[in-house]
C-alpha cells in the first residue's frame, strides 16, 4: 500500500472515530424534526405549512444559540491536550469554560424565546398566508419555552465532544426519538390522559423532548469519572475573561450560523409567496437537505475538534490532512445520497405527502434533482467553517459567508426564481449557486491561513 493512502486511511479512521457517532447523533437529532414534519404532513399540506414555518423561525433563532457555545468545543479540545502535556492549569480552564457556556447559553436561550414570539406576530407582513401564519402561531408559542434547555443540552454536549467522549450523546438522542414520536401522536390525538390539541401539541413535545434530554446527557456526564469533576454549574464564578473569550468566538460563528439560517428563511418566505404547494414542497425536501446535512455537521465537528489539537500539539501536516480527509469522507456519502434522490424519488417524499396530493409532489420531485447537486456544496461549506474554526478564525467564516450567501445567492435566487419564470426550482437553483459560492471561498482561506500561520506556500483547492 502507498504511503500517502496508507495515511488517508489511518486518518480517516482517527477522524471517523470522532466524526461517526457525531453524524449519528445529529442524524438522530434530525429525526426528531423529521418526525415533528411527517406528522404535520399527516394533519395535511396547510398543517405541513404552518408547522414548517414555525420550524423556520425555530431553527433560526436555534442555530444563532448554538453557534455562541460552539467555540466551547474547540476550546476545551486545546486545554484537554495541555492537560495531557502536564499543564497544571488545564483542568480549571475546561471547569471555567463550562460554566461560560452554560451561562452564554441561558441568556441566549431567554433572548431567543421572546424574539421567536415576536417573528410570529411580525411574520404576516412579509406576504405570508394568514391562515398559515394564525396556524404556526400556537406551535411558535409552545416551541419557545423550549429552547433554553436545547441550548443547555448543546453546552454539555460540546464539553464532552472536546473530551472526546460523545458516546452517551447518540444513546440518548436515539431515545429521544422514539419519545418524541409518541408524545406527538398523543398530543395531537389526545391520547390516553394527554390533551387533544392537534398541531400545537407538537410544539409542546418539541420542548418536552428537549428538556428532557438535557437532564439525561448531564446525568450520564455525573456517571462519568473522567467528565464529572470537570462539569461545572457554578455560573457565578465565570472569569469574565473567559466569558469575553467566548464572546468573541462565539458571536461570529452565531452570525456565521445564522448567515446560513436566515439565508435559508428568506428562500422560504420567498418560495411562500408562490402558495401553499409550493412551500410544502419545499419544506419536506429542505427537511431531507437538513437531513442529510447532519453527516456534513458531524464531520464539521471532528475535523474542527482535531484542528484544534493538532495545533495545539504543532502537528502542522495532520491539521493540514484533515481537510482532505474530511472532504473525501463528504463526498462518498453525498455521491450515495444523489443516486438514491435521482432513482427513487418517489419512494424518498412518500412520508411527506399523500397520494393525492399531485402539485405538490411534482414539485418536491423536480427540487430533489437540485438537491442532489447542492448538497455536495452544502456539506463542503459546512466542513470548511469547521476548519476555520479549528484555527479560531471565526470572522473569517461569518464574512465568507456574507458573501455566498446574501451577495451570490439570494440575488441569484430572486433572478432566477422571478424573472425567469422558474418560481420555486428557479429559487432552489440561486441556493445552490450560494452554497457553492461559500464552500470554494471557505476551503480556500482555510488553506491560506494554514500557510500564514506556518509560513508555508498556499496550496490551491
Amino acid at each position: 500500500m502507498q504511503p500517502s493512502l496508507a495515511r488517508l486511511l489511518a486518518d480517516g479512521r482517527a477522524l471517523g472515530a470522532l466524526a461517526v457517532p457525531l453524524a449519528l447523533t445529529q442524524l438522530a437529532q434530525v429525526a426528531l424534526t423529521t418526525t415533528d414534519t411527517v406528522m404535520m404532513g399527516l394533519l395535511g399540506t396547510e398543517a405541513l405549512a404552518a408547522g414548517g414555518l414555525a420550524m423556520v423561525i425555530f431553527n433560526q433563532l436555534r442555530t444563532m444559540g448554538v453557534g455562541l457555545v460552539t467555540a466551547v468545543g474547540n476550546q476545551i479540545a486545546a486545554a484537554g491536550a495541555r492537560a495531557e502535556s502536564g499543564a497544571s492549569d488545564a483542568e480549571e480552564d475546561i471547569r471555567d469554560l463550562v460554566r461560560a457556556s452554560l451561562l452564554l447559553s441561558t441568556l441566549a436561550g431567554i433572548a431567543g424565546a421572546v424574539l421567536m414570539v415576536l417573528i410570529g406576530h411580525a411574520v404576516v407582513r412579509l406576504g405570508q398566508d394568514p391562515d398559515v401564519v394564525d396556524a404556526a402561531k400556537p406551535v411558535l408559542y409552545l416551541m419557545a419555552p423550549g429552547l433554553v434547555p436545547c441550548l443547555w443540552f448543546q453546552s454539555i454536549r460540546q464539553f464532552t465532544v472536546g473530551m472526546r467522549r460523545p458516546q452517551a450523546l447518540l444513546r440518548i438522542t436515539v431515545a429521544s426519538i422514539a419519545l418524541n414520536a409518541g408524545l406527538n401522536w398523543a398530543l395531537i390525538h389526545g391520547t390516553w390522559f394527554f390533551p387533544k390539541l392537534g398541531l400545537p401539541g407538537i410544539g409542546l413535545a418539541t420542548s418536552s423532548v428537549y428538556a428532557l434530554t438535557c437532564l439525561a446527557l448531564y446525568l450520564s456526564a455525573r456517571r462519568d469519572p473522567r467528565l464529572a469533576p470537570l462539569l461545572s454549574l457554578n455560573v457565578w464564578k465565570t472569569r469574565p475573561a473567559t466569558l469575553r473569550r467566548l464572546l468573541g468566538l462565539g458571536t461570529p460563528i452565531a452570525a456565521t450560523y445564522g448567515s446560513e439560517a436566515g439565508f435559508f428563511s428568506v428562500v422560504a418566505l420567498l418560495v411562500g409567496s408562490f402558495g401553499t404547494a409550493a412551500l410544502a414542497a419545499h419544506t419536506a425536501v429542505n427537511q431531507l437537505v437538513y437531513l442529510v446535512f447532519q453527516i456534513a455537521v458531524g464531520l464539521s465537528h471532528a475535523a474542527s475538534i482535531g484542528v484544534s489539537r493538532e495545533l495545539a500539539l504543532r502537528d502542522l501536516a495532520a491539521a493540514r490532512r484533515l481537510k482532505t480527509t474530511a472532504l473525501a469522507y463528504a463526498v462518498a456519502v453525498m455521491a450515495v445520497v444523489a443516486l438514491i434522490y435521482t432513482t427513487m424519488p418517489r419512494l424518498v417524499l412518500a412520508p411527506f405527502f399523500d397520494t393525492g396530493d399531485r402539485a405538490a409532489t411534482d414539485l418536491a420531485t423536480k427540487l430533489l434533482l437540485v438537491a442532489a447537486v447542492l448538497q455536495f456544496f452544502d456539506c463542503a461549506q459546512n466542513i470548511g467553517v469547521g476548519l476555520l474554526r479549528g484555527l479560531d478564525d471565526t470572522k473569517g467564516g461569518f464574512r465568507v459567508t456574507l458573501v455566498g450567501y446574501w451577495l451570490v445567492g439570494l440575488p441569484a435566487a430572486a433572478l432566477l426564481g422571478f424573472a425567469t419564470g422558474w418560481n420555486t426550482v428557479g429559487i432552489w437553483l440561486g441556493l445552490l449557486a450560494g452554497l457553492a459560492t461559500t464552500a470554494v471561498l471557505l476551503l480556500r482561506r482555510f488553506d491560506r491561513g494554514v500557510g500564514r500561520l506556518y509560513g508555508v506556500a498556499t496550496a490551491t483547492p
